[in-house]
């Protein structure tokens, strides 16, 4: 039973995904620091196959997980992994604070959700705290978590893999893409370029496994996102 704090015999074992190199460094260096005793990073990965592979290696004790990669991103990252390694914990960390991003990533697994304005100091206990069996949120995030639980107590929000393999600007893109606007006039709407509407597009093709923006409406008025 977990008493709320992490063992003190041994570091807590860290691996770190996110898909910017320049990150990672970074986050590894903080973890590394003075101020983190008790944690240690035995890997990082930049893709959701290296997580995938890199995880199943090492079997770390907490994974770091960005929210927004290629791929499906964090969500895939856990789909992939929570079943066949239950013992690693996942721990959100991203530059989003979206609310569906948070809800999006816990259904998924995750333990908990911070952003990445956390200081090395703070980052470093949230891993010890996590790893401890402790919910770990940043400010503000966990009333997300509370609200999206508050309709059905003792039941997890119903949860649909396909839509939520797709990042919040993809939902965006899609809901007005499915209303029959034009690339240029979403591009207008969200405040992007033609080239970055086409972009998310032909991810969400992808994902939906869609073959055209006629397939891509019935797919999201199945799923009352428009």
């Amino acid at each position: 039973m977990s008493t709320g704090t992490a063992p003190t015999d041994e570091p807590v074992r860290v691996f770190v995904v996110d898909d910017h190199a320049l990150f990672r460094r970074g986050v590894r260096a903080e973890l590394e620091g003075p101020g983190a005793a008790g944690v240690t990073v035995v890997g990082e990965a930049g893709s959701v196959g290296e997580a995938v592979a890199g995880i199943g290696h090492y079997r770390p004790d907490v994974v770091l997980l960005d929210v927004h990669m290629p791929e499906g991103g964090g969500a895939a990252v856990l789909a992939r992994t929570r079943v066949e390694y239950p013992d690693v914990v996942f721990l959100a960390l991203s530059v989003s604070d979206a609310a569906e991003d948070v809800i999006s990533v816990i259904r998924a697994g995750a333990r908990g959700y911070v952003t990445k304005t956390i200081s090395g100091r703070d980052l470093a206990d949230a891993v010890r705290r996590v790893r401890a069996g402790d919910p770990v949120f940043s400010p503000r995030l966990a009333g997300f978590v509370l609200d999206a639980f508050a309709d059905r107590p003792g039941a997890a929000p119903p949860v649909d893999p396909e839509v939520d393999q797709l990042t919040r600007r993809e939902r965006d893109v899609l809901r007005l893409l499915a209303r029959g606007y034009a690339y240029k006039e979403i591009a207008a709407e969200l405040v992007i370029s033609v080239k970055t509407v086409e972009t998310h597009v032909s991810s969400v093709l992808r994902k939906t496994q869609s073959s055209n923006r006629h397939e891509l409406s019935r797919w999201a008025s199945d799923r009352r996102l428009v």
